[in-house]
């Protein structure tokens, strides 16, 4: 009876240190996590949501983590958020494309400084409905249970206590970015179109009627035309931002 009272001791006190190394990798990446990790979140919430994931995964990975202490080593208190955050910031950069994408269609359209302040972060009304409508539509698509596939794969990616080398991660965060860029030039270019449409009517309409003044006739057409443009495009756009979310998902560090 002593000894498997010892064994089931031993069995929990790994478990636990299993536990407490899954939770440096998921708490560090819930601080940039889209959805979960939002500012309007409270922390409590997001602190919840960590440790929920972390019950769900300490089962799941425990034969990926190799840990025969009482607590994780000192490397991977230093590995474990660092792959976390990388994590985090592979699936972040896509929130900030759309952010981009409408905030790109918002200065193209006039529509700039109309509800600018309905998120934490400093965004054009676009900007704002764009990445609520994104990060809505991931959600209910099953982001959870994504989530939790992304990070039992991490481990073959970015193995337990191990530090990423600093070339791979300066290239991978390169491509990051800019692939962020082109994605939210790619989204915003129904707008960037409209309104070179726009401006070059404009400016035959004021070479040919010098005495009309086409500001004001202009500015309401802009603003229509760029809120119509918005109700048409946005059940396109949300979809291929989608696409690309949940390939990085299946591949946060761009490898299929």
């Amino acid at each position: 009876m002593i000894d498997l009272l010892a064994e089931i001791l031993t069995l929990s006190q790994h478990l636990l240190a299993t536990a407490m190394a899954v939770f440096l990798r998921v708490g560090a990446c819930f601080l940039v996590l889209p959805a979960f990790g939002e500012q309007m979140i409270p922390m409590r919430v997001r602190l919840g949501a960590a440790l929920a994931f972390t019950v769900f995964l300490t089962a799941a990975v425990q034969g990926l983590i190799v840990d025969d202490g009482l607590i994780p080593p000192v490397i991977a208190f230093v590995s474990e958020p660092i792959a976390g955050l990388i994590l985090g910031l592979a699936l972040r950069l896509l929130v900030h494309a759309l952010q981009i994408a409408g905030t790109i269609a918002a200065q193209s359209t006039s529509l700039s400084q109309i509800m600018g302040g309905a998120t934490p972060d400093p965004l054009p009304a676009m900007g704002a409905i764009l990445m609520l409508g994104g990060l809505t539509l991931a959600v209910i698509s099953g982001l959870h249970i994504h989530l939790v596939e992304t990070f039992i794969r991490s481990y073959d990616l970015l193995p337990f206590g191990q530090m990423p080398g600093p070339r791979d991660f300066a290239g991978w965060g390169v491509a990051q970015v800019s692939h962020s860029f082109s994605l939210a030039m790619s989204l915003a270019a129904p707008f960037l179109i409209a309104s070179l449409v726009y401006n070059v009517a404009l400016g035959v309409i004021n070479k040919a009627m010098p005495q009309l003044m086409v500001a004001f006739v202009g500015a309401p057409a802009i603003t229509w035309g760029g809120l119509v443009l918005l109700l048409l495009t946005t059940p396109f756009i949300l979809p291929i931002w989608l696409n690309a979310f949940e390939g990085a998902l299946a591949a946060p560090l761009g490898l299929r």
